[in-house]
């Protein structure tokens, strides 16, 4: 099969070495709004580059990877829909609701395939804990602890375009939050620090976020974000039932330190980013693409998904902004709804 790439920096560039290494994969072409960028990829892969997006539809491939900026993401989307080709594409779909689900309208029209990328759900520390939910190890689920910080703030110049820290970082823990307990959140209330550097202020944006949700059958789960972790990028979710608690991404290289004189020592070295972190989930989603791409397994995270991670991101922020409680009710797009 021939796949177009359509962005080609970090991670166009994991998702291009995955897919040019699979024995499934005939070829590649690849496009970037920055021409060379994508010239010099395709030359070290031995692929193809294409001057822009046209070419990519014009010259013909059988399913379109999209990692551009989360700007071009919708519009990109509904073009490969109305082409009648499968889509892999990073998260966002979207920043607001109505793009969202304009794309996923378009997509269920054409009766196409898109598969978005929350790579978490790849990881084998995530897909544990949802099995030992699901299998009834924990016990009834009573509390579960999220949270996403970063080591260093991203640039000044991404912020305005991000979406903001719920819609941009902790939409990761939404997603799974969902995904490894099977429930659906009920209601949330979500506070905001920016009391760190002024760009962030300049944004509108917070460089510390918190949230208390409340699932549908009245589990208690909070959700932390930072941009501002300088020990090192902390990515964990701790679930604890009545039976037994685990957790996500506790190992030797968990940026945190105990202060007990028995207690662990601190990592010798850090995770420092979630490419480091997720590399392995990043391939697995990919190769997981093509197998949908094959008919050999169904969609592991389609639009209506992303969708409701982004509605919980959006309730959480509209709480920040109203300092309130949020219905999810009030968010539209509910599961099921049209």
């Amino acid at each position: 099969m021939r796949i177009g790439v359509i962005g080609t920096g970090r991670i166009g560039t994991i998702h291009a070495n995955t897919l040019s290494r699979h024995r499934e994969v005939g070829s590649l072409i690849l496009t970037d709004a920055d021409p060379t960028r994508a010239q010099e990829l395709a030359l070290r892969l031995g692929e193809t580059a294409a001057p822009g997006v046209e070419e990519i539809f014009r010259w013909g491939v059988d399913a379109v990877v999209i990692t551009t900026a989360t700007s071009a993401h919708a519009e990109l989307i509904g073009r490969a829909a109305r082409s009648g080709l499968p889509v892999f594409c990073e998260k966002p779909i979207a920043l607001d609701l109505t793009g969202t689900l304009q794309a996923i309208a378009e997509v269920e029209a054409a009766g196409t395939i898109l598969q978005m990328g929350f790579q978490r759900r790849f990881d084998p520390g995530y897909a544990g804990a949802r099995e030992a939910v699901r299998s009834g190890r924990l016990g009834r689920l009573h509390t579960v602890r999220a949270l996403t910080s970063d080591q260093s703030p991203p640039p000044a110049s991404w912020l305005p375009v991000s979406g903001g820290i719920y819609r941009d970082a902790l939409i990761h823990d939404f997603d799974c939050l969902r995904w490894v307990t099977g429930r659906e959140v009920r209601d949330v209330y979500a506070a905001g620090s920016d009391a760190g550097p002024a760009m962030f202020r300049a944004a509108g944006d917070v460089d510390t976020a918190a949230a208390v949700l409340t699932l549908d059958d009245g589990t208690l789960a909070t959700a932390t974000a930072t941009r501002l972790n300088g020990a090192g990028y902390d990515v964990r979710m701790e679930l604890a039932g009545e039976l037994d608690q685990i957790v996500v991404g506790l190992d030797d290289r968990t940026p945190i330190a105990s202060t007990e004189p028995t207690g662990p020592p601190a990592a010798d070295k850090p995770w420092t980013g979630f490419l480091e972190r997720f590399g392995p989930a990043y391939a697995a989603e990919l190769i997981a693409f093509v197998e949908v791409l094959r008919g050999e397994r169904p969609n592991p995270c389609d639009g209506r998904e992303a969708l409701q991670a982004l509605r919980v991101a959006e309730a959480c922020e509209t709480s920040r902004r109203e300092r309130r409680a949020v219905s999810m009710a009030e968010i539209p797009g509910a599961a099921g709804a049209g």
